[in-house]
């Protein structure tokens, strides 16, 4: 059964359980359409949905609104997890926050992601030369995987040799957050907790071997130009670790491949990327509304009790905010359900907005645009060949876990 048939024979207590359904990974757009005639939805298991634009939009700034699973009326967070900041509230975020970003970012490091501009370039090329004499490909595997976790590897400072350990770990980890009912939700939390683990080691002790041996990547500042208010301990710097590489290349293989599948199901869309390509800032722009690579926020707690949308969400409750419902609100966005990449006055939620805004947009946007730019000049007749394509488990991080392409040839 897809979205559209359940659309019309569910409940609103029982949409999330629709939308976390993996027969609806292909196309949750139908269900999110339902949400929005809803506003808020309440939940069979006490949980509220939200999928507007203006109500996600304010509670993301919001004050009231909690990232902190420790402020739930039954707290489901993992005991002896480190928790990143994404999953913590000012001051202790803003202060975890601002040594991350110190190294990566301005006003310390203003030129640190435009400097790897060719780096990235050089990455993208090299892959699309290891595909020459090949009629098929599978753009996940073969490219919108390596390209990112390249990246975000050199910029820790992870040794290539070690890069492929990197792969298994993350998928566990993603595969942690599937919410599908049916599914184990204690083997996936006990797997993902000893992935989780091993990777944070393997990083701090990475950034622990570069103490007093300062390097030009992001563990080595960590440990070395802590700032004046002092560094992580060595917990917090695990953890944060952990966040940058999988926030770092995750959501960026979802985005990547969601823009490929994307433009070749809109012919028109693809032939003017290659016609002015200048204007690929705003079709990556327009995938992260039309298809952004996080559909949703599950982890959002009400401090107190705040009425959204004439719905009183009660203290200590969850609220899932569902970002991709309210990108597609036609109460903010002109004729929401067409994908057009000239869109103006694009305030997508792709990247979240407020404190929690994602601390990778501008490596992500970078990535994009050199990525798809590049498979659009080099690949010659791309074309699909399953249509839709096998999707990721995860309705959180939606993308296609595979995405076979027919090519007939790479061009220089």
């Amino acid at each position: 059964m897809t979205a559209a048939d359940t659309a019309s024979t569910g409940t609103p207590g029982t949409l999330y359980s629709r939308i976390t359904d993996y027969a609806n990974r292909p196309d949750p757009y139908p269900l999110y359409a339902e949400l929005r005639e809803h506003g808020v939805a309440r939940q069979d298991d006490g949980s509220y949905l939200v999928g507007t634009h203006r109500e996600i939009a304010a509670l993301l700034h919001d004050p009231r609104i909690s990232s902190d699973r420790r402020n739930r009326t039954v707290p489901d967070e993992v005991q002896g997890v480190p928790v990143a900041f994404i999953g913590r509230d000012d001051p202790e975020h803003e202060r975890l926050r601002a040594i991350a970003m110190r190294p990566f970012g301005p006003p310390h490091a203003p030129g640190r992601i435009d400097a790897m501009h060719d780096e990235i370039t050089a990455i993208a090329e090299e892959l699309i030369d290891g595909l020459r004499g090949r009629d098929r490909i599978d753009l996940v595997e073969d490219f919108a995987y390596p390209l990112p976790v390249t990246v975000i590897c050199r910029l820790l400072g992870v040794p290539r040799e070690d890069e492929p350990r990197f792969h298994t770990w993350s998928e566990t980890l993603i595969e942690g957050f599937d919410p599908t009912p049916g599914t184990d939700p204690a083997e996936r939390q006990r797997v993902a907790l000893q992935a989780r683990t091993e990777m944070g080691l393997y990083l701090g002790e990475l950034a622990e071997a570069r103490r007093g041996k300062p390097s030009d990547d992001m563990l080595s500042a960590f440990v070395n130009d802590p700032g004046p208010d002092g560094g992580f301990t060595p917990t917090e710097l695990m953890a944060t670790a952990v966040l940058l590489l999988i926030a770092g290349h995750e959501t960026t293989v979802n985005l990547i491949t969601n823009s490929a599948l994307t433009l070749l199901r809109h012919p028109d869309a693809l032939q003017l990327m290659r016609e002015r390509p200048e204007l690929m800032p705003g079709m990556v722009e327009e995938v992260l509304r039309y298809e952004p690579p996080v559909q949703l926020l599950p982890q959002r707690t009400a401090l107190t009790d705040v009425e959204v949308a004439g719905v009183t969400v009660p203290k200590g409750q969850p609220l899932i905010l569902v970002l991709a419902a309210g990108n597609r609100d036609p109460l903010r966005f002109r004729d929401p359900d067409r994908f057009d990449p000239t869109r103006q006055d694009n305030q997508h939620l792709g990247f979240g907005s407020g404190v929690h805004s994602c601390f990778g947009a501008p490596l992500a946007r970078i990535e994009g645009q050199i990525a798809l730019t590049a498979l659009i000049r080099r690949l010659d007749n791309p074309r699909l060949l399953q249509d839709p394509p096998v999707y990721r488990r995860s309705p959180i991080l939606r993308g296609p876990r595979h995405l076979p392409l027919g090519v007939s040839g790479i061009t220089d």
